[in-house]
Order: C-alpha cells, then sequence, then structure tokens
C-alpha cells in the first residue's frame, strides 16, 4: 500500500509542478526565473519516479498484471 501511496504523492507533484510553471509563464514578469525553477522541480520528481518504479518492480513492491487476467 505505501508504494502506490507514493507514486500517487509524485505523480501529484509532478502536475502540480506542471500548473505552476504554466501559471509564472503567464503571469510572472519578473526576473525571478521561476518557471525555469518548476521545470527543474518538475524534471526532478519524473527521475525520482522512474527510479521508484525500477526499484518497486525489481524488488517485488508492485507487480504488472497481464490485460485480460
Amino acid at each position: 500500500m505505501l508504494p502506490k501511496i507514493i507514486l500517487l504523492l509524485l505523480l501529484a507533484g509532478i502536475v502540480v509542478s506542471l500548473f505552476s510553471g504554466l501559471y509564472f509563464l503567464l503571469h510572472d514578469r519578473s526576473d525571478r526565473r521561476r518557471v525555469l525553477t518548476a521545470l527543474k522541480f518538475r524534471v526532478g520528481l519524473s527521475i525520482a519516479l522512474l527510479v521508484f518504479l525500477a526499484l518497486a518492480f525489481i524488488n517485488g513492491w508492485l507487480k504488472p498484471h497481464g490485460l485480460g487476467g
């Protein structure tokens, strides 16, 4: 159950970072580079998600299932 919660948290973080970057792109007129920061954070979360998925499959925490039973 814990690996699924971690997956959902990582996915939620990616989506929040995506929309915060979009907001900063449309509304931020300063030189603070918040869009770039949001992009770096999203890429980092995506890499963490891929690493976690690989570890979860290797350790047997998550098991893939076939289509159609």
